[in-house]
């Protein structure tokens, strides 16, 4: 006979597995039709490509909430206060993921983002409480490891993007210890949470867009008559939606740490798929056996990370009982 506590776990457990794989195959789409917009269509502003996500996340949110599809609380004088810092952090996420892109072959990209897995791990044990296993800092430093040794054989290095990717790892990190402690207590919910997110930060994007001259450089952009274009454009503002949602399950049901390194594993097909599209990856041993390293440290992590029943709880910060995690380790 099973017990209503064996299918509590059962259930939670397809959850984890669910939101793991919905954000994998997210963040899979979205990286490589941002990529094509803003290399093989040579895209001018990664800026406005962040804008048109954020319109996307607000206009259907809105529409699902009056539809009744979704619900969150409405704006009201506390609520920047409720969800700050995530809007600084969700902005600078998005423009410098969009920069790094842009800048650097997808390979490279995907090992320099292994970063944010570090940067993750070390702000849960911080501001969470949590202290990951040794078998999940061992699959962390692996990749790390990896990382360094492919960027110093990097023939087609990118200062800019360089910078570009580690400012994108750091709040790639921030946002998800920060979402998590969000979702915790339970104000906005997650939908509240992306369409703030987006609603408190378009006007300053627009204005930084306008100034630096970014809204121009896309108004006479030369392929706004390309069909193919303008699919893959509207496809990547709507993926711009549906990777925020994903990213909020996938920590609500697992862990920032987690989140963050789920989206590095779907780099296993990016970085392999990016060596021939997009045109700007130049090979070598070195760099590929480092590359290869690092995709070893995220297949180890999945592993320890998502093997059945050897779930354990976390030990929480002792002033807050909302805190409480349960990670698969």
């Amino acid at each position: 006979m099973v017990s209503q506590e064996e299918i509590n776990e059962h259930s939670l457990y397809c959850l984890k597995i669910f939101s793991a794989v919905f954000y994998g195959v997210a963040s899979f789409m979205i990286t490589v039709v941002n990529k094509t917009v803003l290399t093989s269509y040579e895209f001018p502003s990664f800026q406005v490509l962040g804008i048109g996500q954020m319109v996307a996340t607000i206009v259907l949110l809105f529409a699902a909430k009056k539809l009744r599809i979704v619900t969150f609380p409405g704006l009201e004088l506390g609520t920047f206060r409720k969800i700050f810092p995530l809007p600084l952090i969700y902005i600078g996420n998005m423009f410098f993921g969009l920069g790094g892109t842009k800048q650097l072959s997808l390979p490279m990209f995907t090992a320099l983002r292994r970063f944010s897995i570090l940067m993750t791990m070390i702000l849960e044990l911080y501001i969470l409480g949590i202290k990951p296993s040794f078998s999940v800092q061992f699959s962390v430093y692996l990749m790390i490891i990896g990382a360094i040794v492919a960027a110093m054989n990097d023939l087609a290095f990118n200062m800019r993007g360089y910078i570009f990717i580690f400012l994108n790892n750091f709040f790639t990190a921030t946002n998800g210890v920060y979402m998590k402690k969000k979702l915790d207590s339970k104000e906005l919910g997650k939908y509240g949470l992306m369409f703030y997110n987006s609603l408190f930060m378009i006007v300053p994007a627009t204005l930084f867009a306008y100034y630096s001259g970014d809204l121009d450089a896309a108004y006479n952009y030369k392929y706004w008559d390309d069909l193919l274009f303008l699919i893959q454009f509207v496809l990547s503002c709507v993926m711009g939606f549906i990777l925020s949602y994903s990213v909020i399950l996938c920590t609500l049901y697992n862990s920032a740490l987690t989140t963050t390194i789920i989206g590095t594993l779907k780099n296993i097909c990016v970085t392999y798929l990016g060596m021939v599209i997009g045109g700007d990856y130049i090979f070598s041993w070195v760099n590929f056996i480092g590359i290869n390293v690092s995709v070893l440290g995220s297949l180890l992590y999945t592993y320890v990370t998502f093997k059945r029943k050897e779930a354990t709880s976390y030990s929480p910060l002792p002033t807050n009982d909302k805190q409480t995690k349960l990670e698969i380790v």
